[in-house]
């Protein structure tokens, strides 16, 4: 569980409640069913829209991303590629066909099975590169459809809060409930504000740093690869993927 996520979301949710609260509001008056059809209905209709089925039954998936802890071991990496690089230079190429059923890694796993197949090196750069090309394509489309939610949500709430008011105003004959008429009109705006930047937008944002990291893992393990096939002396291969790693980290972090 990434503690991040979950207590990013209930602070920032606890916050605006409890500010609501010490002014004197009351708690009651932030429920609105109505408001939340509208808001959440409406987002995710029009959301839905904009995608195809293929990638709506994706969500789940990424949502459950979000809330995972998943760590990217770059020092376990080197040295299995070392170790693949050593094995190779003593049995031949063809005895890493051994570890591949140990490999949970399908990334890593491919790449070894060409090496091992007598792919060309240029052949296998550019398999590797397509790959992480569309594994960046595919994280894209996911964090697309929470920005395209994010963007929906506040438009929604002034549809909802908009909807509210030609209700209050129908009913004029009756000015002592237009005060508390006209609040609960504005809760739909409320809804659709905190919903894109407390939920919907941080979603997409840590969607994106999960895709940083893979891909920035996938790179490693592609840069291993080439050297494996290349016959590189494995401590060679070491301290060119250490260096490779301190480099793109602190590339990511100027691009920050």
């Amino acid at each position: 569980m990434d503690l991040a996520t979950l207590v990013g979301l209930i602070f920032g949710f606890s916050c605006l409640i409890a500010a609501f609260l010490l002014e004197g509001g009351r708690g009651s008056a932030l429920l609105s069913t109505t408001a939340a059809m509208i808001v959440l209905g409406g987002t995710l209709g029009a959301t839905t829209v904009s995608f195809t089925v293929t990638d709506l039954k994706k969500i789940p998936a990424l949502i459950a991303i979000t809330f995972k802890d998943r760590t990217y071991d770059s020092g376990a990496l080197i040295q299995n590629i070392v170790n693949f690089a050593t094995q190779a230079r003593r049995e031949g190429v063809l005895s890493l066909e051994n570890n591949l059923e140990h490999l949970d890694d399908n990334f890593l796993r491919m790449g070894l099975q060409m090496i091992i197949d007598g792919i060309e090196t240029a052949v296998l750069q550019d398999l590797m590169e397509n790959e992480l090309y569309y594994m960046e394509q595919r994280h894209e489309r996911g964090v697309s459809f929470f920005e395209t939610a994010g963007g929906y949500a506040p438009t929604m709430g002034i549809v909802g809060t908009v909807m509210g008011l030609v209700h209050v105003l129908g009913n004029m004959s009756t000015p002592q409930a237009l005060a508390p008429a006209i609040a609960v009109a504005f809760i739909a705006t409320l809804y659709g504000i905190s919903s894109a930047n407390l939920l919907w937008l941080p979603i997409a944002s840590k969607l994106k740093v999960r895709s940083k990291e893979e891909l920035l893992y996938r790179r490693l393990a592609a840069e291993g690869l080439l050297a494996i096939q290349e016959k590189e002396n494995p401590n060679f291969i070491r301290e060119k993927l250490i260096l490779f790693w301190n480099s793109q980290i602190k590339q990511e972090l100027k691009e920050e």
